[in-house]
This record gives structure tokens, sequence and C-alpha cells, in this order.
């Protein structure tokens, strides 16, 4: 989210559907959109730069179809984006259905048919956050002492934020692990999301798409690395990322 909106970004060869869903979805206060395109490539820059909460889709696009850019992009997009996938084809829905999008609209879609899908978006962001509400009140097992139950491939693991010095995405696993003090390597269960790994405490900030360090560990930013106090000092590969590092600036007031 952005300035409290959901953000959103729309790619669509046909310039007429982008002026025309964007006017339409100017119509929601609760939305923002963020950017748009008419091909995959460019298409694949604005969702992996924008990182957007809802993005319509076009299932024919120039040199590959919407189902064909999301599979290139699967391995990297690791935080909560749904998609709605819309085109004038009623033969697409199945393959939609198959990657699993949020939803599925026509063109030429009817503005009551927008709304209805638009409001069962917003209708499942506040199932999720209800949920993320129970899910914490879970993890976070005391406030003072800031340990917390770490859900792992075989369990849970109970950790204080002291032996947590940074996590890590493994794109061939697609999985997230936790680096610990004593430099092992704890596998996150599977579908852990970013977003739930930042929400266990303020301390978790992420850097790139596939780290998110501790910063009672963070030294020094120096050349976009993020070198941490002992025992991760040699670590050299936490790199962040130009984005994240204007969200740390403006999270922390930084000059």
């Amino acid at each position: 989210m952005k300035n409290n909106k959901f953000t959103v970004a729309i790619i669509d060869d046909e310039s007429t559907c982008i002026d025309y869903l964007r006017r339409s979805l100017n119509d929601y206060s609760e939305l923002l959109i963020v950017g748009t395109a008419k091909n995959s490539l460019k298409g694949k820059e604005l969702i992996l730069e924008q990182r957007p909460d809802l993005l319509f889709l076009d299932v024919q696009l120039p040199e590959q179809n919407g189902f064909e850019l999301l599979n290139e992009l699967h391995e990297d997009i690791i935080w909560p984006m749904h998609v709605i996938f819309y085109t004038a084809f009623e033969n697409y829905i199945l393959d939609a259905l198959r990657v699993s999008a949020f939803d599925y609209l026509l063109k030429p879609y009817d503005p009551e048919e927008l709304r209805s899908v638009l409001n069962r978006f917003f209708k499942h962001i506040i199932k999720q956050k209800t949920e993320n509400l129970f899910h914490n009140s879970i993890y976070q097992l005391n406030r003072s002492d800031h340990t917390y139950l770490i859900a792992t491939i075989t369990g849970y693991q109970k950790l204080r934020l002291d032996q947590i010095g940074y996590f890590e995405y493994q794109k061939k696993k697609k999985q997230w692990l936790v680096v610990l003090t004593d430099l092992t390597r704890l596998q996150l269960k599977r579908n852990t999301k970013a977003e739930e790994i930042i929400n266990y405490s303020p301390n978790f900030i992420q850097i790139n798409q596939s780290q998110i360090i501790n910063l009672d560990y963070l030294s020094n930013i120096d050349d976009k690395i993020c070198q941490l106090l002992p025992p991760f000092h040699k670590e050299n590969s936490l790199v962040i990322s130009r984005t994240f590092l204007k969200e740390l600036q403006e999270k922390y007031e930084m000059i």
C-alpha cells in the first residue's frame, strides 16, 4: 500500500482500454494507479519497480501473453499481488484459474461488473488482515522479551529477536530462510511471504526483493551494502535497492 491506498498497475496493449479502465478506477478512493504498460517487457519492469497490490493484466499482449509474463516473474513476485485478468475472450477463464488469478473481467466490462470484482478484492483484504491479526497473536508470544514462534518446514521454532540476523529468499527452493547468530540457516515454512516476516517485528526491514535484515545488527550502509555487526560482519551480499533505501530513509527520517 501507498498513502493508505492499494496500488494498482495496468498492463494492456490498447491505449483506449487503459484510458477507460483508468477512468473507472479513479472513482475508487481506495485505489492508487502507480503505472501502466503496453507490452510485456515494460509490464515486467513496472511490476518489479512498483510492486503493486493489484494488477489488471490483459491476456493478449505483443510478444507473449499475460500468463507467460506471470510465469517468468513467478520467483520474483514475493509480495502479495492480486491479479485480475481481463480480455475479450471467455476461453481464457480456465487458464486464469489455473494460475491462481484473483478474478477475471471480460471486455467490454460493465461498471457494475468491475464494482463487483473490486468489492470482492476489498472483502478479501479485510479477511486477510483479520487472519493476520490472529496469526500475529500466535507468533508474538512476549513483546517485552521480543520472543517469537517462527513457522518452519517441520513445525515451530522459538527464537529471540537477538538470535536473528537476517532473512533470505531462496529462489530455487521458493522458500525463505532465517540466518541465526550461530550462523545456522533455518528454513521457514513454504508460502511464507515477506510481508509476514516484516510483521513479526518493526526491527525487520526489507532491503531488496529477497533479503530482510534485523536493524539491531545494522552497522552502516556503505555503497548500498548493508554491513552488519558480528557475527554477521563477513556477509557482503546484503545490498539495499534504491526503492527500499528510499523507504528506509522515509521511515527513519534519514538525511
